[in-house]
């Protein structure tokens, strides 16, 4: 193993380029960022001056120009992620890119086949995956804890809607939030989705329906191994962020609550409550952003394969595809069917 920091360079500066430019600056010394890049210079500069990075750049190429630089972050909008794939796997540096890789699967392809033309490592940033709680459900089921899976529960519900400019390019709901519950599905049974189906709505606001996007879903999920998984999505829990997950085995269960600023209970004679969940993601994932982080590094400084691959990266974008596909044609979907 290396013992000598491993030089990193950060292409985005927005919300959660930051959330990992504070966790390499402050969480995680085995790592040390050299440049960030933005198109706003002005928030790169803001974060450079929170975490101590000695260069700032507008433009992607500054960074991977920099032969100090061994690993990016790309952390950028999503219609970029594929192209600096791309530019940033023939400049040879390692990549840690936030999810999805792209909303076309042409566009992924080409970018995971130039990751393995340049022999260079890959990890999507699927967080959810370091989280404890999650990680602990892995571990009831690996080890039989609670017998064979039979039925799973993914509850992931956000306190409010993303700004509509947001919802206009993101590539809807599926491809922007259920994404995240789609690769848990998959990390938490360890098999993979064989067949979707998806029944959605707009109940939140109207907006989002004009947008051409949905609100509110329930989608079914049928694996290879006969489990069968529900993921139940909206943008809107009217008490904070809604993070739950239960699977049934046939010696068990086991499940997954929110998580709270504190644990204390108040008991009156009129009723006995808690304070509210946390209430939005950066809050609630603050630990698995930086164990994530702290697992790329390990694995590029360690010369091991990345815990969030590629291809872990390319199915839940066809997974996405496919549920779209069911709710606009009224019928289950089998993954298959997703080519394009």
């Amino acid at each position: 193993m290396s013992t000598k920091q491993l030089n990193v360079g950060i292409v985005g500066a927005g919300r959660i380029g930051k959330v990992h430019a504070e966790t390499l600056a402050f969480r995680i010394p085995e790592a040390r960022i050299l440049a960030i890049a933005d198109v706003n210079r002005e928030a790169a500069q803001a974060v450079a001056v929170r975490c101590g990075i000695p260069t700032v750049t507008e433009s992607s190429a500054g960074v991977l120009a920099n032969s100090e630089i061994e690993a990016v972050l790309i952390c950028s909008s999503t219609n970029t992620h594929a192209d600096l794939i791309v530019q940033a796997a023939q400049a040879g540096k390692h990549i840690f890119c936030e999810k999805p890789i792209a909303h076309n699967l042409g566009q992924i392809d080409r970018a995971l086949a130039a990751v393995e033309q340049a022999g260079v490592k890959l990890q999507i940033g699927f967080n959810r995956r370091f989280d404890a709680n999650f990680a602990r459900v892995r571990q009831a089921v690996v080890s039989g804890e609670i017998g064979t899976p039979r039925l799973m529960h993914i509850i992931s519900r956000d306190p409010a809607p993303p700004p509509l400019a947001y919802i206009r390019v993101s590539g809807g709901m599926f491809m922007d939030m259920t994404i995240h519950d789609f690769d848990m599905a998959r990390f938490l049974i360890g098999d993979e989705v064989e067949e979707i189906y998806t029944s959605g709505g707009v109940m939140v606001d109207p907006e989002i329906g004009q947008a051409g996007d949905l609100d509110t879903a329930l989608i079914v999920l049928r694996f290879r191994n006969g489990v069968i998984g529900t993921i139940d999505n909206c943008r809107q829990a009217a008490y904070g962020y809604d993070q739950r997950v239960e699977i049934l085995g046939s010696e068990g269960k086991i499940a997954t609550e929110n998580c709270y600023p504190n644990q204390a209970m108040v008991s009156t004679g009129k009723m006995v409550r808690k304070d509210l969940p946390l209430n939005f993601f950066m809050d609630r994932y603050t630990e698995s952003f930086t164990c994530e982080l702290r697992s790329f590094v390990a694995a590029v400084r360690e010369n091991r394969p990345t815990a969030v691959t590629g291809i872990d990266g390319r199915i839940p974008v066809v997974m996405a595809l496919a549920a779209r596909k069911s709710h606009d044609e009224h019928r289950p979907v089998r993954l298959e069917e997703v080519t394009a």
